[in-house]
């Protein structure tokens, strides 16, 4: 996040942290779906979907934008279906007269399926727009790759605090660098949408588009030529 956005630097450890997340959310998944720990099957599957999307969405360059396969109706899929099955897991949480077996309350299971299901909207919305493009391709891949980032965050130095000191653990200060990645998102997104830092780099989406608006018709007067 340090590196200025689209260099070499950014791009050479994007990749690296690209293939870190999903080799660990991949094998995280797996590990967790051995041991019948669902949610962490959720969060090991939605964090592969985000940071798969986030790192497709801007291997596109930004003069066409057109929506690929993967990035269009298979993250859909994957979205819907994931989103499908933490909230039917929620529900059977809600209306249990037990505790939950996992110790993780519905809240949690209903606040990941609400940011699945926003990012289902997204994808939906970038299909019925035949792709997206400058800021907002910034956007797309930034929120994806921070909420990535903050589930991993979350999962090791909350999820796994027995790893750490006892002393470390009695000051909260693991709270910090679990939320510093939302944080970042919060920060870098309003930078994207609400100011000029990327609007300079916006470009049509797809083929030719035209807009009427923008169409102005130049008149100028004729000129008689007399031989």
């Amino acid at each position: 996040m340090s590196f200025r956005k689209g260099s070499s630097p950014h791009r050479a450890t994007g990749n690296v942290f690209f293939i870190s997340m999903l080799s660990l959310s991949a094998s995280g998944a797996y590990l967790a779906l051995m041991k019948h720990q669902m949610n962490n099957v959720f969060g090991g599957v939605l964090t592969f979907y985000m940071v798969a999307t986030a790192w497709v969405t801007v291997r596109r360059k930004d003069k066409d934008g057109q929506t690929g396969i993967f990035d269009g109706v298979h993250a859909l899929l994957v979205a819907l279906a994931v989103g499908i099955v933490i909230v039917t897991y929620g529900l059977e949480k809600a209306y249990s007269q037990t505790a939950p077996r996992d110790g993780v309350p519905a809240g949690m299971n209903f606040f990941m399926d609400s940011v699945v299901l926003l990012a289902a909207a997204g994808d939906i919305r970038m299909l019925m727009r035949g792709g997206i493009s400058g800021a907002q391709r910034i956007a797309r891949h930034l929120w994806r790759m921070c909420f990535g980032l903050f589930i991993a965050s979350g999962s090791f130095f909350l999820g796994q605090q027995q790893v750490f000191p006892h002393w470390l653990r009695k000051t909260n200060v693991l709270f910090i660098p679990a939320i510093l990645p939302l944080i970042l998102l919060i920060f870098w997104l309003f930078r994207v949408r609400f100011t000029n830092a990327y609007q300079g780099k916006s470009m049509p989406r797809g083929g030719d588009v035209f807009s009427l608006h923008r169409l102005h018709v130049i008149r100028t007067p004729a000129v008689r030529i007399s031989l």
